[in-house]
């Protein structure tokens, strides 16, 4: 039925026509033309070489890259990289109008390990793949595969070592037979380092081509091949370091020993006791604390927190400046009787005035008391001894000689065979056995001498009073090595020289100036002297 006959029938009761179809679309516009291409700007002409710019090119100052590099770089920036971990700086503009360090730079040939770095130092975020980023990063630098016996970390460590060493395994294994001695950080190193007893049995039962293990797994399958490698070694470390060790013990045991025969028998030390004693019983007088007859040393690091009325002077500036004027005195006294005053004219001994005599004292006082902390250059070397550390180091010794006996007696008895690091470890054991018995006895004698010291200062001291005492005057030289600087620095005394015309010359004086200087030092009129010689006994009786 065509669409006419459909249109043409009755439409049912009820119902309207539909509307009738809208019209069509309009046809699509063409396409709008493309632009114009850009002109081409060609480059402009070369100057004139007579107006040429003073300016160097940019080419000078930096050396542009060429095409293909820069091709290439292209190429890297459109390929992905692997994010790195960040590295935080400052950075820099290259300036192009004058010469840079940084221009040079872009013009070497250095070149990075893209694939090492990235392993290195390639991001990840966290915890996560550690453990990966540490199997790449050994397994970038391991070049073959060998057959894993021993501890990977130890293997190699010990690898790195023998081939910082330059030593060669043979060179170990004759020493091992024969008792020669190897270096010492080698030795300490390779018992650090030696195979468990399951990793030695391994190392034992491995019948392979041997070229299939490790330089470290080598090495240790030809030592495990002497019977008792390891304990040998302990031998060998025992006969290269001892003579190092007792040396060191002795200088120690003699340090102490003069420390003690100076601390006693320095006259100065005791005369700063005796002062520092009087001073303490004046200011404590009247109170339970006064009337002392002895105190402990450490009482001398407490004089330079008392302070005087003014708020600057310590107690121990005030015991130097006694010090200092009661040994000025007697200096000057010793230099008076030492020496001749003969040839003095009666016009030399009247030129010093009295202030002048009392400085040049000060002066001589000074002298010597700051003298004190080099005549004491012992006590302050023997603070620094450990006496713990210096027993300790002694029963080592003795404690490894003892085993390196037994080992000798058992288990190098029991091989068959002789060999000669049997004669040459015997040969070292009778030696070591004297060194090891004089230095014991050494070690009772001075740490005896060390306790009497104590006591000599202490009374009844303990075990370690001796050792504690050189520290704490040590630490009081310290303190009277800046006491008398500041003494020094508050007189301000003038360097006394000799002034025109103040002194008649006579022809012998000229033939030896330089005697005038010496000379001048000891001009005192007699009657100033013998009150000098007075008044100095009076202070000594009197002073602290």
């Amino acid at each position: 039925m065509s669409a006419n006959a459909h249109a043409s029938l009755p439409l049912p009761p009820g119902k309207c026509a539909p509307p009738p179809p809208g019209p069509l679309p309009p046809p699509p516009k063409p396409p709008a033309p493309r632009p114009p291409p850009p002109p081409k700007v060609r480059a402009p002409n070369p100057p004139k070489s007579g107006n040429l710019p003073n300016l160097l090119p940019l080419g000078a100052h930096q050396r542009g890259r060429s095409s293909e590099e820069e091709g290439s770089d292209l190429g890297e920036f459109d390929a992905p990289k692997t994010k790195l971990k960040p590295f935080f700086w400052d950075k820099v503009l290259a300036n192009p109008d004058h010469s840079m360090v940084w221009h040079e730079i872009r013009a070497g040939s250095f070149q990075f390990n893209e694939e090492m770095m990235e392993s290195l130092f390639g991001y990840i975020p966290g915890d996560q793949g550690k453990d990966d980023r540490r199997k790449t990063s050994s397994s970038f630098y391991q070049t073959s595969q060998y057959i894993q016996i021993i501890d990977a970390k130890k293997s190699q460590n010990l690898a790195i070592l023998l081939k910082a060493l330059n030593v060669t395994t043979e060179e170990v294994f004759d020493a091992l037979e024969e008792g020669n001695e190897l270096p010492p950080d080698l030795t300490r190193t390779l018992l650090k380092m030696a195979p468990t007893p399951d990793e030695e049995l391994k190392l034992r039962l491995f019948v392979g081509d041997i070229s299939q293990l490790g330089p470290a797994e080598r090495f240790l399958k030809s030592m495990v091949a002497v019977p008792f490698a390891f304990k040998r070694m302990e031998a060998l470390l025992l006969k290269c370091s001892l003579q190092e060790e007792v040396s060191s013990i002795k200088e120690s045991f003699a340090i102490l020993e003069v420390a003690c025969k100076e601390l006693r028998n320095s006259r100065l030390f005791l005369k700063l006791l005796e002062a520092v004693l009087k001073t303490g019983n004046r200011m404590n007088d009247g109170t339970f604390r006064g009337g002392a007859q002895a105190f402990k040393l450490d009482t001398l690091l407490k004089l330079s927190d008392v302070k005087g009325t003014d708020g600057k002077t310590t107690l121990l500036n005030f015991v130097v400046q006694e010090i200092v004027r009661s040994e000025g005195l007697k200096a000057a006294r010793r230099l008076r009787e030492s020496q001749s005053t003969a040839s003095v004219q009666t016009e030399d001994l009247v030129e010093d005035s009295a202030q002048e005599s009392v400085d040049y004292h000060f002066n001589l006082g000074l002298q010597v008391v700051s003298g004190l902390s080099n005549e004491l250059e012992n006590v302050r070397k023997a603070s620094l001894i450990d006496g713990e550390i210096l027993s300790a180091a002694v029963m080592k010794l003795s404690q490894s000689l003892v085993k390196n006996k037994e080992f000798l007696d058992t288990d190098m008895g029991s091989l068959e065979e002789e060999s000669k690091f049997h004669d040459t470890l015997t040969n070292f054991i009778q030696h070591a056995d004297q060194e090891v018995t004089c230095l014991l006895e050494e070690e009772k004698r001075i740490m005896s001498l060390v306790k009497s010291t104590g006591d000599y200062f202490h009374g009844n001291s303990g075990k370690d009073e001796g050792l504690r005492l050189f520290s704490v005057v040590s630490d009081f030289l310290i303190m009277l090595d800046k006491a008398c600087s500041m003494v020094r620095n508050s007189k301000n005394l003038p360097v006394k020289t000799p002034r025109k015309g103040s002194l008649t010359t006579s022809p012998s004086q000229e033939s030896c100036p330089e005697s005038l200087p010496d000379i001048r030092k000891q001009l005192f009129p007699a009657i100033q002297e013998r009150q000098m010689h007075n008044s100095s006994s009076d202070n000594e009786s009197s002073s602290p």
